[in-house]
């Protein structure tokens, strides 16, 4: 029997792990299923094992070189002179036991989502322990060794025959899965993120279009520092709508970095619970629209694990089983389980607190300066509608 959603899950996700200090904490995926668990919204029913990508899978998108650095990395043999060539030893990508195996267990959880939802097991698939978007095909960067959503859109084209419709809301440039295919006519990248000026990795500039025939199917969004919740929705409710009707995909996949939001501390966002409630719901309307339903989901960034991620990737399973937003307290069970853990006092709520943070002076700025921007970005399509 089709299911409505799977959620690719175990606890050997968590051995990606580079440090008990480092800003990238898988724990985030057990606050976040104990959280759906606790809600009865999810059941063990609904919870598949990820496999490892094999190694023919990994050359999908990465470079036969860097696997054997990567593996060489795992077992302690790698020289760090070496290592910092392939973005492997740095302080962003530190080398941590088995490192291999542990980046192609997550790899492998995006293909099992992606095998889910294409031989029609289920509509909707989530993966929250893959989104390593800066992955490139000859180097680690950005905390992300292998990149899954790379890898599964080759196999989505090179197994389906799939046209696949990319959506990144990481409050960082999807640099490595747009570079991938920058000239690929049958994978649109789309990605939301803050203005590269003072972020990591400081591309996704609204001149990267694509290159030859990809040309026009690498759309970039890049919102100012500050953006608030209402500027944020209208880019995206704006570009993903205009763009799939543009692209026509077979399949779409997601992105859902939970970085945008006010507490993280690797960015300058301005966002709330408010955008996590609407963008799962969107991507799914969109799936719907132009896929057959078709839609696979993975995490990203997020590095407020406590106050931030649980609550906002928990709306991406919600939307999955068509559940609506939930609003008041959160699970005091949940509460009370984690928050002798948390080094802050957790949100009690499924709504942030208002008013979170002080008036913008900018606003009204900043907000013009998006829909400026939103503009410029989208011009290539609707000046292509007009010359029809």
């Amino acid at each position: 029997m089709k299911k409505d959603a799977v959620f690719i899950y175990s606890e050997d996700q968590l051995n990606y792990s580079f440090s008990d200090t480092h800003p990238f904490n898988q724990k985030r995926i057990i606050l976040t299923l104990d959280l759906l668990k606790k809600m009865q919204a999810i059941s063990d029913e609904d919870i598949i094992p990820p496999r490892i990508a094999t190694e023919e899978e990994l050359l999908l998108a990465h470079d036969v070189k860097f696997i054997e650095i990567v593996k060489k990395a795992s077992k302690g043999e790698l020289q760090e002179n070496v290592g910092a060539i392939y973005g492997i030893g740095t302080e962003d990508t530190p080398i941590f036991p088995n490192m291999h195996e542990a980046s192609a267990l997550l790899v492998g959880g995006t293909l099992t989502a992606v095998d889910e939802v294409m031989n029609d097991r289920a509509n909707y698939a989530l993966n929250l322990g893959g989104g390593l978007h800066h992955g490139f095909h000859g180097k680690a960067s950005g905390f992300c060794v292998y990149n899954d959503s790379s890898v599964a859109i080759k196999y989505l084209q090179q197994k389906y025959g799939a046209r696949v419709l990319y959506i990144d809301t990481d409050a960082h440039h999807g640099d490595g899965v747009q570079w991938s295919f920058y000239d690929d006519p049958n994978v649109c990248t789309l990605s939301i993120h803050e203005t590269g000026r003072y972020l990591f990795p400081g591309t996704g500039h609204i001149t990267e279009r694509g290159n030859g025939k990809g040309y026009g199917t690498s759309f970039n969004f890049p919102i100012d520092a500050f953006t608030e919740d209402e500027s944020f929705l209208e880019v995206y409710r704006t570009s993903i709508k205009v763009v799939a009707e543009y692209f026509q995909p077979d399949v779409i996949l997601t992105q859902n970095g939970a970085d945008a939001h006010y507490f993280d501390p690797l960015t300058h966002l301005y966002g709330t619970m408010a955008i996590y409630n609407e963008i799962p719901r969107i991507a799914r309307e969109i799936a719907e629209q132009y896929c057959a339903g078709r839609w696979i989901a993975v995490g990203g960034g997020g590095y407020d694990i406590w106050r931030v991620v649980p609550r906002a990737w928990a709306q991406i399973w919600l939307a999955m089983k068509q559940l609506p937003a939930p609003t008041g307290p959160l699970p005091a069970d949940w509460l009370s389980s984690w928050q002798g853990e948390s080094p802050v006092p957790l949100i009690p709520t499924w709504e942030d607190p208002d008013p979170l943070y002080e008036p913008i002076p900018r606003k009204k700025e900043i907000t013009e300066k998006n829909a400026q921007m939103l503009d410029r970005a989208l011009h290539i399509i609707r000046n292509e509608n007009i010359n029809k």
